[in-house]
């Protein structure tokens, strides 16, 4: 392996690859993305937007990778490439260089995560067909949560189900992972040992952290469990998706739940936090609500789990940026001790917390393509 070079970052999607470069004192050397691939695509890197066509997500990957270098980035100087995969299931549970092995694997957990998985593993394929000699690491959003106990993951069903795979496994966890890894450079302080990290954005979920591990979460056997999110329903009951089931089919069903439910379903028009906050119709401030009360709702049963609180910390698109909503959750867990200084709220700074908060409350940047980087330069010095 190379000591010299730098690391491309990819988390490919159906209709989208994002992007970035780090290099090896991992500080972000660019970051992009090509969307609407198979339409009216569009390319862009460090906010400057091309209009192209990308009919494979194999043309997009081509594009990028030319586009790259011609910032002076080449496949034969990077030093390896580490994708974001959703799914790693019960066996993919730490970041892995890729081989045949982890392929085959991580296809035979295409089926708990059939929206994500193979799109993740048709850029890795892809990526191999046009760099063969190109080193690959993988890094898996479900395996923060591999520490939780079987009584958190096992689902109540008869144990031959769980064979097949029907359990909790929890997402988000690379977001998570870097929080824990970069809130003691926020803080300045080391990392609290009761932490209840809201991961708050389309996607949204909480995690109990105990002494850095991931105890509890709110998402399970897929993304669409826990809390209201943008498009998705969040928790619902199996007797509820069957009659829908019944009356729509499955194909129908799953359309609704993660794509026309959540914050998009309940205000009738828009999944963008932003502008239900400014939207004061009956049914965007209901929306706004109900987000803010299964938070909350959960996150006392979490609190529970770690039997007590330390520290909050916020992060994703809404946990860093809607001042408002923070402020309601904050203000419902007041009687654990939290005390959020409104004025610190208002700038968004780092710290919220008062001084007479007995519970630390901050923001902490989302750095996922960070972790993933961080973890790949890991394996690539275990390699020497």
């Amino acid at each position: 392996m190379t000591d010299a070079g730098d690391m491309l970052i990819l988390n490919a999607g159906s209709s989208s690859i994002k992007f970035a470069v780090f290099d090896r004192n991992l500080d972000q050397r660019l970051i992009g993305s090509a969307t609407e691939i198979g339409g009216a695509s569009q390319l862009d890197i460090d906010g400057a937007v091309t209009s192209e066509h990308f009919a494979t997500q194999r043309a997009a990957l081509s594009a990028i990778l030319n586009a790259v270098a011609g910032r002076g980035i080449t496949t034969a100087s990077l030093a390896a490439a580490a994708h974001r995969v959703v799914h790693g299931g019960q066996n993919l549970t730490k970041p892995v260089r890729i081989t045949p092995e982890v392929i085959k694997e991580i296809a035979n957990c295409s089926p708990l995560a059939p929206l994500h998985n193979p799109h993740n593993l048709s850029a890795i394929e892809a990526l191999a067909a046009i760099a063969p000699d190109l080193p690959q690491f993988a890094s898996f959003d479900t395996s923060f949560h591999a520490t939780n106990p079987r009584v958190a993951t096992r689902y109540a069903i008869p144990k031959l189900m769980e064979t097949r795979g029907i359990r909790r496994y929890g997402f988000h966890g690379l977001s998570y992972a870097s929080l824990v890894e970069h809130l003691p450079v926020v803080s300045g302080a080391k990392l609290p040992s009761r932490l209840l990290a809201f991961h708050l954005g389309n996607g949204a979920s909480i995690c109990a952290i105990r002494n850095g591990e991931s105890i509890a979460t709110t998402m399970g056997y897929s993304p669409l469990d826990g809390l209201t999110m943008g498009t998705r329903s969040g928790g619902i009951d199996a007797n509820a998706v069957l009659r829908l089931v019944e009356d729509h089919g499955v194909a129908r069903t799953k359309a609704i739940l993660n794509n026309e439910s959540g914050l998009l379903g309940l205000s009738g028009g828009t999944s963008d936090m932003r502008k239900l906050m400014l939207d004061h119709t009956a049914d965007s401030d209901f929306a706004v609500e109900h987000f803010v009360y299964w938070t909350i709702r959960h996150a006392g049963g979490l609190i529970a789990v770690m039997e007590g609180l330390d520290a909050i910390a916020f992060t994703g698109g809404i946990g860093e940026n809607a001042l408002g909503v923070r402020a309601r959750i904050l203000r419902a867990l007041g009687w654990l001790g939290v005390a959020m200084d409104p004025d610190a709220n208002h700038r968004g700074s780092a710290r919220l917390h008062a001084d007479s908060s007995r519970v630390a409350i901050w923001v902490v940047p989302a750095q996922e393509e960070h972790m993933i980087a961080a973890d790949a330069l890991r394996l690539i010095e275990a390699e020497k």
